[in-house]
């Protein structure tokens, strides 16, 4: 009997539990649907995920069958066409995926045709770990620690041989967005080769250079782990293997993978933080209103407030969908502490932006710069920009690759324009605020919203 295989963002063939389980049942139907729930999504992530779509049609022999429409619907309806026993998921843990699920499996259901889940997009389900009281964990530290004693699973080993099953039509890829898509290797195999060549060079390095956005010192696994290219279960048994060279590096990364299965487990406990504050003791907190501070937002998103570090990491994300995780750091603080606007205005358009936007470590990462997450990170903790950038770009290199204004400007000197005569020569703009002013400002509403004053 055929299984579907209803894809999300699992476009893999190894370490894929849901297509072995498929396979089992005889010939396997892949399925995507596009679904118009998730409209949201910003052209970067689309143009991407239809690169990656690409790639996995490839890889299944041209089987994927591409459909649009409400999942409830499209589901049913292709197992109806394929006389398929079963629809196999990788399971998904979001707000609205796990809504999606349940109304899917309920309609499947009533056709007698069960909904098999197989596997998450974590080493460990969101949900399994529990402190000693039972609780969630909601700081990170305690939390990595019991991750890494439950310990990961070994990859599952990619089926030996697959039926692909070729009884219903899709209505193929979107050729405009293939086109903007493919600026970048996709797929499993440019994921697997990113994560060997990671693995046998940078990652010696990695612990030192991590925050460094002017040397290449990331794994740039983001983007395959957020399309299910790779799992982190593959990353993970190769980092336990890491020679002594490579240690600082595999723990370093083993921690940054950590963080991700928190904030994975911190959004299933609490759906709520999606767009809310996981934290309620700022809920008084005042905030600018978006509208009120429209110019100075503006000038933030086009990377145009006059500090260079910020500018830099704004147009890097205009240009090429990516953004540095200091720099993601720093640019959140601008927003938030020097601006004063909400988090979910600059989470909303990380997402519209970042071909690796994933709600999860998004909007936790931004809460977590905006004091008002997971962590003791306090909201008085306000990163400043100038220092930032002399620190982690000493030389001025990354400023200057995405701020040309300021190419003339040799070493740290490209951070800090207003000190040199000629800084503003090429253009660029004067500061948008006065940091040590707002970093005050940012203050004294904390003090105000904890009852202080």
């Amino acid at each position: 009997m055929t299984a579907v295989l209803w894809l999300r963002r699992d476009l893999r063939l190894h370490d894929q539990p849901a297509l072995t389980a498929a396979a089992e049942e005889g010939p396997v139907l892949p399925l995507f649907v596009r679904d118009p729930g998730l409209a949201g999504a910003g052209d970067a992530r689309r143009d991407r995920l239809e690169a990656s779509l690409a790639a996995y049609a490839e890889a299944s022999d041209g089987a994927l069958v591409v459909r649009t429409g409400d999942p409830r619907e499209v589901v049913s309806a292709v197992a109806a066409e394929v006389g398929a026993r079963s629809v196999h998921v990788t399971g998904e843990f979001t707000p609205y995926a796990r809504r999606r699920d349940r109304a899917v499996a309920d309609r499947l259901r009533d056709a007698g045709v069960p909904m098999v889940a197989s596997g998450t997009p974590y080493a460990v389900r969101p949900g399994t770990l529990r402190t000693a009281k039972g609780a969630p964990y909601q700081v990170f530290t305690p939390f990595a620690r019991a991750w890494r004693d439950h310990g990961a699973p070994d990859p599952v080993e990619r089926p030996r041989a697959v039926r692909w099953c070729r009884r219903a039509e899709g209505e193929g890829l979107d050729a405009g967005l293939l086109e903007r898509g493919r600026s970048d290797a996709v797929g499993e195999e440019a994921a697997l080769e990113r994560w060997r060549q990671f693995l046998e060079g940078g990652l010696a390095a990695y612990a030192d250079q991590r925050d460094r956005p002017d040397v290449d010192g990331t794994s740039r696994l983001s983007v395959h782990l957020k399309h299910g290219e790779i799992h982190p279960r593959t990353v993970l048994a190769d980092l336990r293997r890491a020679t002594r060279r490579r240690a600082d590096g595999a723990r370093s990364l083993t921690t940054e993978l950590a963080w991700r299965e928190f904030y994975a487990d911190v959004l299933w406990h609490r759906p709520d933080t999606a767009w809310g504050d996981l934290r309620d003791d700022l809920t008084g907190l005042r905030y600018d209103d978006e509208a009120d501070a429209d110019t100075l937002v503006d000038a933030w998103r086009r990377g145009r407030t006059g500090f260079p570090l910020v500018d830099a990491g704004m147009r890097q994300l205009l240009e090429t969908g990516w953004m540095h995780n200091r720099v993601r750091m720093v640019t959140a603080s601008f927003l938030v502490k020097d601006l004063h606007v909400w988090w979910p205005v600059g989470a909303r358009y990380f997402l519209d932006h970042l071909v690796d936007g994933d709600l999860a470590s998004n909007n936790h990462g931004w809460q977590w710069v905006a004091g008002t997450g997971t962590d003791a990170a306090p909201y008085f903790r306000v990163f400043n920009p100038v220092t930032q950038g002399k620190r982690f770009d000493p030389e001025g290199r990354y400023v200057r690759r995405w701020v040309p204004e300021l190419a003339h400007l040799a070493g740290a000197a490209a951070h800090e324009p207003w000190r040199h005569d000629d800084g503003y020569a090429a253009g660029y703009p004067h500061r948008i605020v006065d940091h040590d002013e707002e970093r005050r400002d940012a203050l004294d509403r904390y003090d105000r919203a904890r009852g202080r004053r």
